[in-house]
Parts: structure tokens; C-alpha cells; sequence
């Protein structure tokens, strides 16, 4: 069964989507991904997942609300988000996101 036997038919697709999944199913997606590319990810995914200190936060419930909520829209445990975060703040690699994006 291909992907566009299971696609939504009410779903749109901009031209870039179609795109996308016309390669996907053709298998014309190529990794893009060098050896130094991968070492560097294993080697940063290696270093966030030591987690060997325990903390206790103060949040406000809205706060933690919309944490657990953002979590749970990514597939991810609230407390997994709030380390990924802070990692990605203290490492210089977190982006605002505006609310166009």
C-alpha cells in the first residue's frame, strides 16, 4: 500500500509539501548526513542524556500547564522539554520562534 493510498484527501498541500512527499514516496530522499556530522550528534546526544544533578523548580501552573502541553504535542515527557530547553539555552543553539513560524 503506498503513502498516497493512506493520505487524507482533505488534506492541502502547498507545492513544497507536495514536493516533499512526491520524493518520499518515489524514495528520492537522499541522507545528506557525513560521518562528522553524525559523531557530533552522537557525541552531543551522549552529553545532554547524563543527567547526574537533580534540581527543584518553582513554576508558575500556567507555566507548567503550557509545558506539559507543548510535551505532550511533541511526543516528549514535560520534564525531557524543560532540560532540552535549558541545554539549548546554556549551549547557545535555542531559537525564538515568533508566531508566524
Amino acid at each position: 500500500m503506498t503513502m498516497k493510498s493512506k493520505q487524507n484527501p482533505s488534506l492541502q498541500l502547498d507545492p513544497e509539501e507536495k514536493q516533499l512527499l512526491h520524493d518520499f514516496e518515489t524514495n528520492a530522499l537522499r541522507s545528506i548526513a557525513t560521518r562528522e556530522l553524525l559523531d557530533d550528534l552522537k557525541q552531543s546526544a551522549h552529553a545532554t542524556g547524563q543527567k547526574d544533578q537533580r534540581i527543584n523548580i518553582r513554576l508558575s501552573s500556567g507555566d507548567l500547564q503550557a509545558i506539559r502541553t507543548r510535551a505532550l504535542q511533541e511526543g516528549i515527557p514535560y520534564q525531557t522539554l524543560i532540560s532540552s530547553v535549558l541545554h539549548k539555552y546554556v549551549s547557545g543553539t535555542l531559537q525564538e520562534r515568533t508566531a508566524t513560524q
